[in-house]
């Protein structure tokens, strides 16, 4: 049986530079889904919104959807179980148990993805990442095929279920109905552009729907690369560029060739069989196949950051990455401002493309911010304050430079 210590965990401690750009990066893919749920009531409704015709909109969204939905939690989830193995070192490091510090901070997870969730977002992940982690330790001391095993169980169990389910709703010839979800969508919009209060009242209401969807989708997959970048860390993979140079033209070839024009497909039967059995077929394939689309982003940022202007990029998106929970949630109470009522109210105002727009100004801002925060801070706010609930003890915030004002 393997130490409950990853390999080399002897070495001094050290900011792996593509991790936190990695990190930062996927920040961008999944602000430009969140912004969707953001700025349209109709956005995952079974039957969608209430236009048939297919417009310039509706082809952002195919892009959107294609390259972003599923592809950059993904992206997240695997750099939260390459991060455990980073934590269990820290642990050593600092001559303390590993379990008790871990499930404080997951506890700490949990109760801020809480928050977030009623008070922000209901689509939040945090809640989820934060009860997956304390599974993943049944996997730690597991060999290496079994962590790919169970991955490769996980993602296939729970496509084939979903196939299932497609078939049983094509046998029944059941469609949703659309007359129901645009009442839904109605009450929806009344209370995101009401008061504080009634936005949060909605949120309590979606999670209901929501947490059931995370169970049946996000969970088993987000854990499984969970084990996947577990698996990665164990070996210090990101930190080694011998390592996993040789595997980055197989996953850009796999991402392109398999996992691009699947995501496509998906997307299409979302956007045309809304509602119906081919939706269910194409979340099933998607299942399959996002990881591959994962895997293959995550090889062509990493040959990127390789490069000269790679490195500028890897340098700029760094920061952000090293505060990521803090620029997440910062994230969506910047769209909670924007788009619900007690903000500007810009909800069911605004078109796909500017959607993406104020996703890019809002994450070209937070690199900035994020840029100037790690000059002065070591940790970002909440980063400091789960931290400090994860050692037991407050640690260091300001640099000494900062306190020279310098």
């Amino acid at each position: 049986m393997k130490s409950d210590v990853p390999s080399q965990t002897a070495k001094p401690a050290s900011r792996i530079a593509d991790v936190d750009a990695l990190r930062g990066f996927a920040l961008l893919g999944i602000l430009q889904v969140n912004i969707m749920a953001f700025a349209s009531v109709f956005y995952g409704l079974p039957t969608g919104g209430p236009e048939q015709s297919i417009g310039f909109n509706d082809l952002v969204q195919l892009i959107i959807s294609t390259i972003f939905e599923m592809k950059f939690y993904l992206l997240f989830s695997f750099l939260f179980g390459y991060s455990v193995t980073l934590q269990m070192q820290s642990a050593v490091r600092a001559g303390e148990a590993f379990i008790p510090r871990f499930l404080r901070r997951q506890a700490g997870l949990w109760i801020v993805g809480l928050l977030h969730a009623v008070l922000l977002f209901h689509g939040d992940i945090l809640t989820t990442y934060a009860v997956l982690g304390v599974i993943l330790l049944i996997w730690r001391n597991k060999p290496d095929r079994t962590l790919v095993k169970s991955a490769v169980w996980l993602i296939g169990i729970t496509a084939m279920l979903w196939a299932l389910l497609g078939m049983l709703q094509w046998m029944a010839s059941d469609v949703q109905d659309p007359a129901q979800d645009l009442l839904n969508a109605q009450y929806a919009y009344m209370a995101y552009s009401g008061s504080f209060g009634t936005v949060i009242m909605q949120h309590i209401n979606e999670l209901q729907v929501m947490w059931v969807i995370l169970l049946l989708i996000q969970a088993p997959c987000a854990l499984a690369m969970f084990l996947l970048g577990f698996l990665a860390g164990r070996h210090q993979f990101l930190a080694q560029p011998e390592l996993y140079k040789p595997y980055l033209k197989p996953a850009i070839k796999a991402g392109l060739f398999i996992g691009l024009p699947a995501s496509l497909i998906t997307a299409l039967t979302a956007l045309l069989g809304s509602g119906t059995q081919w939706e269910i077929f194409g979340l099933a394939l998607s299942l399959v196949t996002a990881p591959l689309l994962t895997f293959g982003i995550i090889a062509l940022m990493l040959r990127f950051f390789g490069t000269k202007h790679g490195q500028f990029w890897r340098d700029a998106l760094a920061p952000a990455g090293r505060m990521a929970l803090s620029n997440y949630l910062l994230q969506s109470l910047i769209c909670s401002f924007i788009f619900y009522g007690f903000g500007l109210g810009l909800i069911e105002k605004t078109t796909a493309i500017i959607n993406v727009l104020i996703g890019l100004s809002v994450f070209t801002v937070q690199l900035f911010v994020s840029r100037w925060w790690m000059r002065h801070y070591y940790y970002g706010p909440l980063e400091w304050l789960l931290r400090a609930l994860t050692i037991g003890r407050w640690p260091d915030f300001r640099k000494p430079n900062a306190r020279l004002g310098v």
